[in-house]
Order: structure tokens, then C-alpha cells, then sequence
């Protein structure tokens, strides 16, 4: 890896997806990237699913879901997609589970969910409960089948970032809303960061010196290249945000890495190796924006 943070990294520039979508679920399989449901322009979930040939860098359309959906989690498992949970048309939780079986082309339901649900199968990041930010750390042990409540995040927030590195949960930036601790009178972007050692099991939350640069939320984050990485999102600006930056775990600093080719917000992402893919989204409205920062072996 070259000395310098920035100079280590590039974009590449994928062909755009057939359909603009903002929060649609992404998976890969076989050398193929999947892009399924979300929301299109008319701001309904779609049932369209979509796929990259990652060694021709073509397009396809699959069988659409039998369930349109936004913001479900997915799943890779051999030669199927388990696609679970998200928003309906009515904006209500989802409890339908269907597979894309890849060998025969073609959907197949499974068993619902106990209880329908949005936003799940991820690192939980507190959120929000109603319209107020929540501290919560929770994780869930797959052996164990239990859940483990860890020391609340020190600082409340919304559509914070969160990855995970060297054994460390990083939560960055976010929307802070006001409260009786909170100096300001009005929601606002911060360049929070706070990192919980899973060995020791506490939350430390770094110096400004430490800050990310951007203030920013509802972005993309993830760990690549000895970097903690944030991409896009919202700021301070009129319009969502291009700037790229990220934490050398190495020399424990902020640098600033090259920028996206499209500024966009509320992006899908998926790290698959030397790549971390930014999908969708919105610019000026949903995005067909397909894009992958990488390490400069991986272009």
C-alpha cells in the first residue's frame, strides 16, 4: 500500500443500474452482484431485482420478488438469496421471507418471520425509537441464541455510521437532535467518533483531534485498506456530500481519499473483498449510481 492514505485508493465507475432505487438490498453471489426491491422514483418499493455480471460488467433483470420491498436484509447462502423483513407499499414491516434459487431462476417463499420487521440483519447502531434518537448496544450471539446488552453508546444519535475494525465497533457522525444535555436548539450534523473495544467491553469516545472532518450522517462506512471509511452522506451543504475520508488505524489520523464520482446519500453498500460498492441512492432524486472504492490492486 502506498505511503500515502489517499494515493492507495480509487473508484471505479460500474455501469448504472437498469433501475434507479434508494434503499435496496444488495448481495453477492458467484461472481454476480445483486441489487433487489427498494424504492424508486415514485417513492414506493419496487419488486425489481437486477444483476452484475462482475467479469462482464452487464446487466440483467431477474424475476421480480414476489414481495416488493425496501430496506430488507439479505443473505447469501451457496446458490440461493434469502431476502427478509423490509417496508411495504403501505409503509408498514415486512414478515414475508423468499429465496432466489440462482441455478433455476426463480423465487421460492419460506417460512415468514415470527413478527414482521424493517431494518434488520445488521450491526445495530442505537437509531432511533419514534422520532428520538436511542443510545441501545445490543448484539445477538448466533450459538447462543441470546441477546447481550453492552454499554449504551456515549453520545445519541441518528443515521450514525458504524463498522467494524481490529476488534472495535466504530460509531461515526450522525444527526443529533436537541435535549436538555445539548447545547444546540436545532437537529444537527456531527463528526462524532466513538469506538467500543470488544475485549474490554467500553465505549471510548475520541478527542476532537480525532473528529471525522466532514460533519455527516446517513453515509456509507466500512473498513478497507488499514482504513475506518465514510462516504457521502448528508452535511452542512445544500445537497448530499462527495467528500471520502478515512481513519488510519496505523497512524491513528483522518485522510482525505478521492472523492466519489456521484455525491450521493441513503446508499446500499457491500464490501466483497478489495471493494466497497456504493449503490443508489439519492442525488437530485434515486440513483442508478453504481460504484466501488478499492484498494488500487483491486481495479
Amino acid at each position: 500500500m502506498a505511503a500515502g492514505g489517499g494515493r492507495a485508493f480509487a473508484w471505479q465507475v460500474l455501469p448504472p443500474m437498469p433501475t434507479c432505487r434508494v434503499y435496496g438490498t444488495v448481495a453477492c453471489q458467484d461472481g454476480h452482484l445483486l441489487v433487489l426491491g427498494g424504492c424508486g422514483r415514485a417513492g414506493l418499493p419496487l419488486d425489481t431485482a437486477e444483476t452484475l455480471d462482475m467479469s462482464s460488467h452487464t446487466w440483467l433483470a431477474l424475476a421480480p420478488l414476489p414481495t416488493a420491498r425496501a430496506g430488507a436484509a439479505a443473505v447469501a447462502l451457496g446458490k440461493q438469496v434469502l431476502v427478509v423483513g423490509g417496508v411495504d407499499e403501505g409503509q408498514s414491516p415486512v414478515a414475508a421471507v423468499e429465496a432466489f434459487l440462482a441455478d433455476e431462476g426463480r423465487w421460492e417463499r419460506r417460512a415468514s418471520l415470527p413478527q414482521a420487521a424493517m431494518g434488520v440483519a445488521t450491526v445495530e447502531r442505537g437509531g432511533r425509537q419514534g422520532k428520538l434518537p436511542v443510545t441501545a448496544f445490543e448484539a445477538f450471539d448466533l450459538e447462543a441464541r441470546t441477546w447481550t446488552r453492552h454499554p449504551s453508546l456515549p453520545s445519541r444519535r441518528a443515521f450514525a455510521g458504524c463498522t467494524m475494525a481490529e476488534g472495535s465497533v466504530f460509531s461515526l457522525g450522525g444527526l443529533q437532535q436537541p435535549g436538555p444535555h445539548n447545547f444546540y436548539s436545532r437537529p444537527h450534523f456531527v463528526n462524532t467518533v466513538e469506538v467500543f473495544d470488544l475485549e474490554h467491553g467500553s465505549w471510548t469516545k475520541l478527542p476532537r483531534s480525532l473528529r471525522m472532518r466532514e460533519k455527516r450522517a446517513d453515509f456509507v462506512v466500512g473498513s478497507l485498506g488499514g482504513h475506518v471509511v465514510a462516504i457521502g452522506g448528508l452535511g452542512n451543504q445544500p445537497c448530499p456530500l462527495g467528500s471520502v475520508e478515512g481513519f488510519s488505524l496505523a497512524r491513528q489520523r483522518w485522510e482525505a481519499l478521492p472523492a466519489m464520482p456521484t455525491a450521493r446519500c441513503s446508499c446500499s453498500s457491500l464490501q466483497a473483498g478489495p471493494r466497497l460498492f456504493v449503490i443508489g441512492g439519492v442525488a437530485q432524486g434515486p440513483s442508478q449510481a453504481v460504484e466501488a472504492l478499492c484498494l488500487r490492486d483491486g481495479v
